[in-house]
């Protein structure tokens, strides 16, 4: 048996992931967050352990992750404070969650624009949330 098996099985879970280990949003907390038009996220301020003041902003889910978008584009204070700190919450649906950001580009944006058509469609924010400014912006939001 691998060594590391054996300390998965034998130790208790710390809450210690490995570095390639990725969390998951559970089928139902998905569900809910995508569902709900009340997301707000707080990435940390500089000094790493104060939240920010919660932003409320877009998200949907695509292939059991959660994104979202920068209205403002990569000059978003939220943004920038969430790919510096890369860490920090959100509160959806009546939960608060502890989560981590990614910046994600490349193909996915089609399947996210789609997502954004569907969820929103009628808003006057659709066509700049899709627009070239927010996309570029676009953000995986991940529990951890």
């Amino acid at each position: 048996m691998d060594s590391r098996a054996w300390v998965k099985l034998k130790m208790p879970d710390l809450g210690i992931r490995e570095e390639n280990d990725m969390a998951a949003w559970l089928k139902e907390e998905l569900r809910k967050i995508a569902e709900a038009d009340d997301l707000h996220i707080s990435p940390f301020r500089d000094d790493g352990k104060t939240y920010g003041t919660p932003t409320w902003i877009w998200s949907v889910a695509v292939n059991g992750e959660l994104y979202v978008r920068a209205y403002n584009g990569k000059s978003s204070r939220w943004y920038q404070a969430a790919l510096y700190q890369k860490t920090g919450r959100i509160t959806a649906a009546g939960m608060t969650k502890e989560v981590s950001f990614e910046s994600i580009s490349g193909d996915i944006n089609d399947q996210i624009d789609e997502a954004y058509r569907v969820k929103y469609k009628g808003s006057s924010y659709l066509d700049p949330m899709i627009g070239a400014r927010a996309r570029s912006a676009t953000v995986k939001v991940a529990p951890r």
